[in-house]
């Protein structure tokens, strides 16, 4: 069993920075794919971002291609989402979910299973 716990979320400015963390629980979830999705009022929940167990592949969404960089420390059982140059548009619910159906597969997921609680992230203009 995995628990994903977010943080990081936050109130800031255009243009400003945020590092958002998904610390999960459990010995396995360091041989999973994992990825970042996002949720915006009235909006159905997207792709952000996604890194295979092993970190050697990542993928992004256009719309935060560069902005964004997507890690992990499986030392410390947490992935990164660092956001860089943050938009009003960015302004969502960002969630961290694990794929536990493909341990050590060195792609990423595509069936998420474990789910985090989610963090705001509010972006002003």
């Amino acid at each position: 069993q995995v628990q994903l716990v977010e943080s990081g979320g936050g109130l800031v400015q255009a243009g400003d920075s945020l590092r958002l963390s998904c610390a999960a629980s459990g010995r396995t979830f360091s041989r999973y794919p994992v990825g970042w999705f996002r949720q915006a009022p009235g909006k159905k929940r997207e792709f952000v971002a996604g890194i295979s167990w092993n970190s050697v592949i990542t993928r992004y969404a256009d719309s935060v291609k560069g902005r964004f960089t997507i890690s992990r420390d499986n030392t410390k059982n947490t992935v990164y989402l660092q956001m860089n140059s943050l938009k009003p548009e960015d302004t969502a619910v960002y969630f961290c979910a694990a794929d536990s159906r493909r341990p050590w597969y060195g792609g990423l997921g595509s069936e998420y299973d474990y789910w985090g609680q989610g963090t705001q992230v509010t972006v002003s203009s």
